[in-house]
């Protein structure tokens, strides 16, 4: 027996299909019913990975009893967040209005006018953890639904309404607050862990957003202690148990705080992030190892979240076998059985023991216990044989891992995740060279474009088994807008640079406050059930649309010259200042963009055939160096549509010449790239 979710393609919601709970997608059909039946609605969001909706879906969904409440008593909407995080925004607002906190499972309680009037995440089948049963919660709410209906409808409209202005902010008069960028480096630095790394205290979340900005400082100031924070943090990470030491990758969070057990989801948008974050220290310290980090993340993402056609899926659950890191933890028999001979030495160097690490006791989670000079003392050979043998035994390790059950795939194609996995890949060639990252790119926008595209050039937000679905959102015009752009400074390729014009205006036509600034995050219209247009900037794991949309326009107006979209970013910035000023560790990627736009654009232009040998070396020249805020321009000989920063900047002599472009100003044309590193030193 299956619920209407079975014609759903959404993994997550098609979790849900068999329980006896009779749900709903959200749309039409739900909210009819409710009115009809004058129900109560409840609402339950989560995502395929999430622990902890698996554990109440096990525990209250796929009961009988408490289905059969819901059936009689309630009209019950299951929602995927990241297929409708339209939905999941405005009512994980309200969740935290009421609650002080949010989190998934999200569960809401509704009107059937879709006014939220109780609400919190994960409850328990009965009285635990502080927490009130979910059979004694339902009798609660059909209780006071019986009892105190205009209290309850009078106070969802009210939270509606607080909700709706709470997240729609305007701009004030006055400067913008450039000191709050200083602000929050001194933030990050009040709450460093100077042991482990990272900011603050367990669980420990990674936070790219944080380190670029540390970075930009860093290369702009000086100050090393900004990169030195960024080097410890992503040292340690690399070397813990958040890391996947056989099959590259890094999962959601650790649960601890020295990185040493996550939670094993492994999400497409952190790896993006943090594919960046090891580039750019990498630029930063000229160290190859931290390009090695991105190099195993990147073979991850290609072996096991990329589609046939080239899309890139969601993630990875940090289930399987029906718990939370079967998958990834090791008993020292296990060990001792996939690594043969090398037994002791993988132990030794894993972290290995009797007692483990892991929940479950004598299960270990694998970290980089000993470093390789450790295990060589330990072994009595050489670095150098350690080395081989432990490439070795990462192979038997790997094999061996293979054959478990692995945890499910959410094979979904999101487009702003795509777009921030299209950054990271182009970013990777730039830095690294390896073809395929370029390959990658573009066959990733190439699916877009023939699948995620509607016929009038609009996105769409989903695609699953040959169904696209959702109108796009803010942030999948401008993700995929800002990968764009990454893969056009790698191609030069106008018809991405054109495409990311074209994403952006479409956002400043369908998503942009035109009396006051700023984005909203839906179009206006866009879902006749939601009544509030939210207008966030808050950086959180997956970076915010107005944050990414001041990146972009100000790349876009340092390109084209076009000073509607610098004036789009500067109003951004505008609506926002309070809030930048008040709390600045939550913008740290609208803050990167504030910083950029307190300068000049900064220009690269290198003219000359993309194919000359003396090109492509002036063009490794910029590749090398961490360049924040800066855009990189090819004036090709015979392109007639170059952007405006391309123009008038020929060759001299008929040699590759690199410009380079500050303060309205431009060097005089370098022909040398011994020349040209020299003039991007800081």
């Amino acid at each position: 027996m299956t619920n209407r979710l079975a014609h759903e393609k959404s993994p997550y919601l098609l979790q849900h299909a068999d329980n006896p709970v009779d749900w709903y997608p959200w749309g039409d059909a739900a909210f009819d019913k409710a009115r009809a039946e004058d129900k109560p609605v409840l609402l339950s969001v989560g995502y395929s990975t999430c622990h902890w909706c698996h554990v109440m879906a096990h525990e209250s969904f796929e009961s009988h009893e408490i289905a059969a409440v819901l059936n009689e008593y309630f009209v019950s909407i299951k929602v995927d967040r990241e297929e409708r995080p339209d939905v999941d925004s405005v009512y994980m607002a309200a969740v935290q209005a009421m609650t002080g906190q949010g989190g998934w499972p999200m569960t809401v309680f509704m009107t059937p006018a879709a006014d939220p009037f109780f609400a919190g995440t994960y409850f328990p089948p009965e009285d635990r953890y502080g927490r009130p049963g979910f059979p004694r919660l339902l009798q609660g709410v059909m209780e006071a639904w019986q009892s105190r209906r205009a209290d309850i409808e009078s106070q969802g409209r009210r939270l509606m309404e607080s909700v709706a202005g709470m997240k729609s902010a305007t701009a004030e008069d006055g400067p913008l607050p450039y000191e709050a960028f200083e602000q929050c480096v001194a933030d990050l630095a009040a709450g460093f862990d100077t042991r482990y790394g990272g900011f603050g205290s367990a669980p420990k979340f990674p936070r790219p957003m944080a380190y670029g900005l540390l970075l930009r400082h860093h290369a702009r100031t000086g100050d090393d202690r900004a990169r030195d924070m960024v080097v410890k943090t992503l040292d340690v990470m690399a070397d813990g148990g958040i890391y996947d030491h056989l099959g590259g990758g890094f999962a959601r969070y650790s649960t601890d705080a020295q990185w040493l057990v996550p939670h094993f989801e492994k999400m497409l948008y952190d790896n993006a992030q943090l594919v960046r974050s090891y580039l750019e220290l990498q630029q930063v310290t000229g160290e190859a190892r931290w390009g090695d980090v991105a190099r195993d993340i990147l073979e991850y993402v290609l072996r096991e979240l990329t589609s046939p056609q080239g899309g890139f899926y969601c993630a990875e659950d940090a289930d399987s076998e029906g718990r939370e890191g079967a998958f990834y933890v090791w008993t020292p028999e296990a060990l001792a059985q996939a690594a043969g001979e090398d037994a002791d030495l993988a132990a030794h160097r894993y972290g290995v023991t009797q007692a483990g690490n892991f929940e479950h006791g004598g299960e270990s989670v694998l970290w980089l216990a000993k470093t390789t000079a450790e295990v060589a003392k330990h072994a009595g050979l050489t670095e150098d044989q350690v080395r081989a043998r432990l490439e070795r035994v990462r192979e038997k390790l790997f094999a061996a891992r293979d054959t478990r059950p692995r945890p499910g795939l959410d094979d979904k194609v999101l487009t702003a995740w795509n777009g921030l996995m299209i950054g990271a890949m182009a970013y990777a060639y730039r830095v690294l060279g390896d073809p395929r990252y370029l390959q990658a790119a573009t066959r990733a926008v190439d699916f877009v474009n023939s699948r995620l595209t509607a016929e009038d050039g609009g996105l769409l937000r989903r695609w699953r088994d040959g169904e696209a679905r959702f109108t796009a959102y803010l942030d999948d015009h401008v993700m995929l807008a800002d990968g764009l752009l990454d893969l056009y400074e790698v191609t030069f390729d106008g018809a991405y640079l054109a495409r990311a014009a074209e994403l952006m205006m479409r956002a400043i036509d369908r998503f942009c406050d035109h009396e006051h600034g700023g984005f909203f995050y839906t179009a206006q219209g866009q879902d006749k059930h939601l009544k509030a247009r939210l207008k966030d900037a808050y950086d959180g794991a997956i970076p915010s649309g107005n944050s990414v949309a001041v990146s972009v326009l100000l790349r876009l107006a340092a390109i084209t010259g076009d000073a509607l979209f610098r004036t789009s970013a500067q109003q951004t910035l505008g609506v926002f200042a309070k809030q930048l000023k008040a709390a600045p560790q939550a913008f740290p990627l609208m803050l990167s963009g504030l910083a950029d736009s307190a300068r000049p654009p900064h220009q690269i232009v290198i003219a000359g055939p993309r194919d000359d040998p003396r090109t492509q070396a002036l063009l490794q020249v910029v590749y090398r160096r961490y360049l924040p805020g800066a855009v990189l321009v090819l004036a090709e000989p015979g392109v007639s549509d170059l952007p405006k920063a391309a123009l008038d900047r020929p060759m001299v002599d008929g040699r590759a010449t690199a410009y380079v472009c500050r303060d309205f100003t431009c060097t005089l044309p370098i022909t040398d790239p011994k020349a040209l590193d020299a003039e991007l030193l800081p």
